[in-house]
């Protein structure tokens, strides 16, 4: 079982995110931590959670490092009997608000491994994409983090944004690389509807070539690609439970479970949440629509298929596809050699 804690507020909001953030109502932090505690209670009982059950915690956002660590000391002392012992227990942190002090405080708390939105290391695109940080801020926030003891630190990379050639993108890579990192995501630039690039979608490249070059360029250096847009020395336990469509509690507004052959829902306005963080919609979802998720996620991840999942008609295909050397298999899985052929692998295979 996983469990996942969603923080919806930002310091600024970047001009390419869709996610469930707010940039105002930091007056609702403590009830907002409140509400989650109410939340989790309800779905531990729901879930049916025993004690060393969670294997692995995630905080994302939004950005979690604009909450005290104070507020996050009441969940932790509620899960620390579910935790397993050697749990991995992740937080997302932006590099102008995960000060030295924040970082340390979470350590203390049991955080393992810290996710850096840092982006870019080039100033001028920061500016565009509307980052809050700097890329002085950044380097040091995994100096930090690193020399307080955080055992695994990752940062998230944005290509295919106008302008993005080789040379910066290589100067992005390497400045990480030069930092004591063991993951890195690595996302091309998506243009969603209702973010502000929305509006000028011209912002986003099309280039091909810069989605190779960046995933060779991390792989040559020792980053093993895991999934299309994650590369690492450390492959992140969470991100593989999502794909091998493991049993996830969702908690805070916006947030998303899944339990066996459902879906939860907790409501997405922070005052609504706030007001009733019970109030979940619930969605099942039909067999097939779980096996269309599991060849998707297997393909484009190091999951790979269990053929005992798939239909004759579908078997037959992706022997097809082992053929053409589009796919390679075990005796009980079937993997995807290009990532990026993912999707269309997904939807022959699919028929």
């Amino acid at each position: 079982m996983l469990l996942y804690i969603h923080i919806p507020y930002c310091d600024s909001k970047c001009h390419y995110c869709s996610f469930n953030t707010y940039v105002d109502q930091f007056d609702t932090r403590q009830a907002y931590m409140q509400a989650l505690y109410s939340q989790i209670i309800f779905e531990l009982k729901r879930f049916k959670a025993k004690k060393n059950s969670i294997e692995t915690l995630f905080i994302g956002g939004g950005t979690p490092s604009t909450i005290e660590p104070r507020l996050y000391a009441p969940l932790f002392r509620l899960l620390y009997p579910y935790l397993k012992k050697n749990a991995e227990i992740t937080t997302e942190a932006n590099p102008n608000s995960a000060t030295k002090t924040w970082l340390k405080e979470m350590k203390s708390l049991g955080i393992n491994r810290v996710s850096f939105g840092v982006q870019s290391f080039n100033e001028k695109k920061l500016k565009d994409l509307n980052r809050a940080h700097n890329p002085k801020q950044a380097i040091d926030a995994v100096l930090h983090a690193y020399n307080l003891g955080i055992a695994h630190l990752s940062l998230d990379l944005i290509y295919n944004y106008k302008g993005d050639t080789k040379r910066l993108l290589m100067h992005d890579i390497k400045t990480a690389l030069s930092l004591p990192i063991d993951h890195i995501s690595a996302y091309e630039l998506t243009i969603e509807e209702g973010t502000k690039f929305s509006s000028t979608p011209e912002v986003r490249q099309d280039d091909e070539n810069l989605a190779f070059f960046v995933a060779n360029e991390l792989e040559k250096r020792g980053f093993t690609p895991y999934e299309i847009s994650n590369f690492g020395k450390y492959q992140c336990k969470h991100n593989k439970g999502y794909w091998e469509l493991k049993d996830y509690i969702g908690a805070g507004a916006g947030a998303v479970g899944f339990l066996k052959d459902r879906r939860f829902y907790p409501t997405t306005g922070i005052e609504a949440y706030i007001t009733n963080p019970l109030a979940i919609t619930e969605e099942k979802l039909t067999a097939n629509a779980l096996l269309t998720e599991r060849i998707f996620l297997g393909l484009r991840s190091n999951i790979g298929i269990n053929k005992v999942s798939l239909t004759q008609e579908m078997q037959e295909r992706a022997i097809f596809l082992c053929k053409e050397k589009k796919l390679s298999q075990t005796k009980t899985h079937y993997y995807n050699n290009n990532f990026f052929l993912s999707d269309e692998l997904a939807l022959y295979i699919l028929g």
